[in-house]
């Protein structure tokens, strides 16, 4: 059970967390769980939201393992080991924050930060039962985190319960305000691809929280699925591609990077084009309705035995990548199991709205009204 690559025992009193190490913290080397990287030198400065967990008193006790390079949906790492997924042992705990996630389902932390450039908070708070938030782009800071340059990246917190998730928030965005009421708040219900189980378990938490629902189609999505693939693979082809060349990298990683190489200026052009589109085409349904809601993963996660090839297990990410490419908030939220597998409901809302979308999340987290109001179209 690989939570920590390392462990430590910083700051005060206060509630523990967990850092995901592509986060720098001082006199510690940020290995992003690559061999690669193995001898890399010591960060000399704390990362801004580590500066900003100890001095609200909080204890660092370690940094958490990850999918190498953060370039991966599942959590395995054939050099650092792979995080047990406590609640869901059989299933991969999910990538690429798969040792933040894991550390808070099994209590070892109350809060862990882990980043989300394709869905790496989502995805690993999804397998293993946790509440996970990647908030708006560029509201947190990324001083100090890996890598140093990325258009789809955002530092965000897990936790157990929302209550947590918030108050940690507050801490790594010192401009985090009240939550808002939930009165008025509409939501529509996203038109996604997922399996009859998992469309029938967001349904029912959808329908248990009292909100007014109706459906909405965003028909640029699977384009936005596209056009974050590219975006992603250039920019992390051109912060750690070098690394090809050390003969470390392991294979997965190593294939992902060799496939990353390949995109073209045009491609890029034509990815930037779509991210135009799609989050002009959410900001417009944000207009409608309040919120966005549909499953953080279509399906149930890998199983572990399956998932030695992560190129083959990328469509893990189909319904969550697209907000990274537009930059809207969104939070996966841990729902009742279906027999042995979780499932989790994802919230998005409008860009810098990061309140109101906790505030939804609380709310429905704690299904304070059985009585739905389903009205189509929206």
């Amino acid at each position: 059970m690989t939570l920590f690559v390392q462990v430590l025992d910083l700051g005060g009193a206060g509630p523990s967390v967990a850092v995901k190490d592509t986060i720098d913290i001082a006199g510690f080397p940020t290995r992003a769980g690559s061999r690669a990287l193995e001898n890399v030198a010591p960060a000399t400065v704390h990362a801004e939201v580590v500066e900003h967990l100890l001095a609200h008193g909080y204890h660092v006790v370690g940094k958490t393992n990850l999918h190498e390079l953060a370039f991966g949906t599942t959590g395995v790492n054939l050099w650092t080991g792979t995080p047990l997924n406590y609640r869901y042992p059989a299933y991969v705990p999910g990538g690429s924050s798969s040792g933040s996630a894991a550390s808070v389902a099994i209590g070892q932390a109350k809060l862990a930060l882990g980043t989300d450039t394709g869905g790496s908070i989502r995805v690993p708070a999804a397998c293993c039962g946790v509440f996970g938030l990647k908030p708006s782009f560029g509201r947190v800071s990324r001083q100090g985190v890996m890598p140093a340059v990325s258009s789809l990246d955002s530092v965000g917190p897990f936790a157990a319960d929302m209550d947590t998730l918030v108050a940690g928030m507050r801490v790594i965005d010192p401009s985090f305000g009240d939550l808002p009421t939930v009165a008025g708040v509409s939501v529509g219900v996203l038109d996604v691809p997922a399996s009859d189980t998992v469309r029938q378990a967001v349904n029912e938490a959808l329908a248990e929280s009292g909100l007014v629902l109706c459906h909405l189609r965003l028909e640029k999505f699977k384009d936005a699925y596209d056009a974050g693939m590219v975006i992603i693979n250039v920019e992390t082809w051109a912060a750690c591609g070098g690394l090809i060349s050390t003969g470390l990298v392991g294979q997965d990683v190593m294939q992902r990077l060799l496939a990353a190489s390949r995109w073209t200026t045009d491609d890029v052009a034509r990815a930037e084009g779509v991210r135009r589109d799609f989050t002009a085409e959410v900001d417009a349904a944000l207009k409608k309705v309040s919120i966005l809601a549909l499953p953080t993963l279509p399906e149930a996660p890998p199983r572990i035995e399956r998932a030695a090839d992560t190129t083959k297990l990328l469509s893990m990410t189909s319904l969550v990548r697209p907000f990274n490419l537009s930059g809207h908030p969104a939070i996966s939220i841990p729902l009742k199991p279906s027999g042995d597998f979780p499932i989790s409901l994802q919230l998005v809302a409008a860009k810098g709205a990061d309140e109101l979308l906790c505030a939804v999340a609380t709310h429905i987290s704690r299904q304070l009204n059985p009585n739905p109001l389903w009205r189509t179209p929206c």
